[in-house]
């Protein structure tokens, strides 16, 4: 077992430029229905990826309670102070904590997954750094909601809360929904540095070309941020805006970093051809 999974890692599919793959698919039979099987095996990945996610999920509910004791800490007077006001809230707000916290849990499964799928098609280099960058993307994304939690929202809530002279009476389905859906997103966030850096590794992505479309790039960020931000005001919109445009910037020092080492391993590898060369 450990001696296929340490030849897969190091074994190169065959090189076929993508004209050649279109053109293989629409003339023989064969490609087509190889491409089906790809199909057929995404499939199985997602399959597998729901079922992990659904464990994860029963597994959270034994902590459900108290993680969202929690997660009301910032709220003056904690779990006790929020309200329902639907018959279905309560059980509502319950299941989304537990499906965030499922999602959460079964993060380096569902990339492990992914990993697993787009393997077949990567050259060694490509499949270890994807392999090593499971568990960092792990720490990152749990860092993001760290951040949210810790930094943003001591920072975000007594602002939002005594803005006016109005009394606060928050709800459990609006709280928990701002709280959660903004964790999970900056979270998600947090993984840009490493996917640039893994795109740069493998020749998709070029440092120059992020370094140049930095205008470009806050603009789009505004453009998520007002999408996933829970409510319409400008400052929570801020709030999200801040951390994405910090991690664009310290993605595009990544990517140089990533292009270094890709032009250093580019240039060895000439320099191991030539001798050999010159030998023939």
């Amino acid at each position: 077992m450990a001696r296929h999974a340490i030849k897969f890692l190091n074994t190169d599919p065959e090189d076929h430029p993508l004209i050649d793959t279109f053109n293989t698919l629409t003339s023989e039979p064969q490609a087509r229905q190889s491409l089906w099987d790809h199909v057929e095996d995404l499939r199985s990945h997602l399959l597998r990826i729901l079922i992990g996610i659904a464990i994860a999920v029963g597994i959270s509910f034994y902590f459900t309670l108290p993680l969202m004791d929690y997660l009301a800490i910032p709220v003056e007077g904690g779990l006790q102070s929020l309200q329902a006001i639907e018959v279905t809230e309560e059980i509502g707000v319950y299941m989304r904590v537990a499906l965030t916290s499922g999602i959460t849990i079964a993060l380096p499964y569902i990339a492990f997954e992914l990993w697993l799928f787009a393997a077949p098609g990567l050259k060694s280099r490509e499949r270890k750094f994807g392999l090593f960058g499971i568990p960092l993307a792990a720490i990152l994304f749990f860092g993001g909601a760290a951040f949210t939690f810790y930094i943003l929202l001591p920072a975000a809530l007594p602002f939002l809360g005594g803005f006016t002279n109005i009394t606060q009476f928050w709800t459990a389905k609006e709280y928990f929904g701002f709280i959660t859906g903004l964790m999970l997103w900056i979270g998600l966030f947090f993984e840009f540095p490493l996917i640039v850096y893994i795109l740069t590794s493998i020749g998709l992505v070029k440092p120059a070309v992020l370094a140049q479309q930095w205008r470009l790039a806050i603009v789009v960020i505004a453009v998520i941020a007002a999408a996933v931000t829970p409510t319409i005001d400008p400052v929570n919109m801020g709030l999200v805006m801040l951390p994405m445009t910090l991690l664009y910037f310290v993605s595009i020092g990544l990517s140089y970093v990533a292009y270094a080492g890709r032009r250093r391993n580019e240039s060895a590898a000439e320099d191991s051809v030539e001798p050999n060369q010159a030998q023939a």
